[in-house]
């Protein structure tokens, strides 16, 4: 949907503060009408944008390697499309939570399922569950902490080193 997609490009670019309807509307070149078609209100939207977030973000995802039972490269291939992307968004919902406990508890949730998802992936390359555990978490602080490089030099790997690392953690090659 389009309020949706609006709505994440708001948030990334501006923050949560930035999610008004006039603002939104003008930007898709509708009129405000066309919001309370779709939304009940705002913190309606702002529920479906979070949830929106989670199913693209995550749910999608997740459901992608399950896709992939069995196949060796599931770690390896969610490296790179992790610390492939852009965290500009993941970084503008975080700093939501920090000011919300309803946007903060559905991050953790994301979290627990993201690092439980991980975890699965090592296990299933052969190591043994606490290993994968702990790793899980490790891999998830390094993604996490890669929003807040601010020198690009920094932000980013080869994808051979994301390989590599995939390896050391577990990964087969």
């Amino acid at each position: 949907m389009d309020w949706l997609k609006q709505g994440l490009r708001t948030l990334a670019n501006a923050g949560p503060g930035a999610l008004k309807v006039g603002p939104m509307a003008a930007a898709l070149n509708v009129s405000r009408g066309s919001f309370y078609w779709h939304f009940q209100d705002i913190e309606d939207f702002r529920s479906q944008l979070l949830q929106h977030w989670q199913e693209t973000s995550t749910d999608q995802i997740i459901d992608a390697l399950d896709a992939r039972p069995g196949d060796p490269g599931r770690l390896r291939d969610l490296l790179h499309d992790a610390f492939g992307r852009q965290p500009k968004l993941d970084r503008a919902v975080r700093s939501w939570a920090a000011h919300d406990k309803d946007v903060a508890s559905l991050v953790a949730a994301v979290d627990d399922r993201r690092i439980a998802r991980v975890a699965r992936l090592l296990v299933d390359a052969g190591v043994d569950t606490t290993r994968a555990a702990h790793r899980a978490v490790f891999l998830y602080w390094a993604f996490l902490g890669q929003a807040a490089v601010a020198d690009q030099r920094h932000a980013s790997l080869p994808k051979e080193a994301l390989n590599d690392l995939a390896h050391l953690f577990g990964a087969p090659d």
